[in-house]
């Protein structure tokens, strides 16, 4: 990487951290200049506007996302290991504000479009990375054939997201927990 793009991705990684936290709108020019110690011309000489900021920190949240939770779905062999890693990744919670689908969705929902379209790929993604699990697993004959993988992607997805929700707002697991072991239990009754 040039000094020049080590500046433009330190500047979206500061200001993803931020705006996780505090929104979108919440996050000023001067929040970002004050965490990434660098003058206006510093941030605009790298960005023409907050909002391209804003999209950045959007991709570089929900690719970390996608990698921290694809690694253990990779790690896993069968069926069953691959979905229960990839929910045991729930139980860890992560100080970086919440999980950015949630918040930039949330905030995105009504005021900007670009935004909430990159979310909604994130989310079909993330649906799609547990109807894939199911599918292959039924390849494999590991799963019943008369497992609905895209109903259930979808349902475990919303699921977990609410329980993530639940977590951040009342500062415990219960919600977590439930939801995590309902899944599992879900998920052994179409065991082959």
């Amino acid at each position: 990487m040039t000094k020049a793009e080590r500046t433009r991705q330190f500047i979206i990684e500061q200001s993803a951290v931020l705006m996780n936290k505090k929104t979108m709108a919440g996050t000023s020019m001067s929040d970002i200049m004050e965490a990434t110690k660098l003058a206006k011309g510093g941030i605009y000489g790298n960005f023409e506007s907050k909002e391209e900021i804003c999209l950045e920190a959007f991709n570089y949240l929900a690719g970390k996302l996608a990698d921290r939770l694809d690694a253990p779905v990779t790690a896993g062999k069968t069926a069953k290991e691959k979905f229960f890693n990839l929910l045991d990744t729930y139980r860890v919670p992560r100080n970086e504000g919440g999980c950015p689908l949630l918040n930039f969705g949330m905030e995105a929902d009504d005021t900007n479009p670009e935004i909430k379209e990159r979310v909604r790929k994130a989310i079909l993604s993330a649906q799609k990375r547990i109807s894939r699990i199911v599918t292959n697993g039924i390849a494999k004959g590991e799963l019943s054939p008369s497992f609905d993988a895209k109903r259930f992607g979808i349902k475990a997805f919303a699921m977990i997201e609410g329980a993530v929700l639940c977590r951040k707002v009342t500062g415990n697991m219960d919600a977590t927990n439930i939801v995590l072991e309902d899944l599992k239990k879900e998920f052994e009754t179409y065991l082959l």
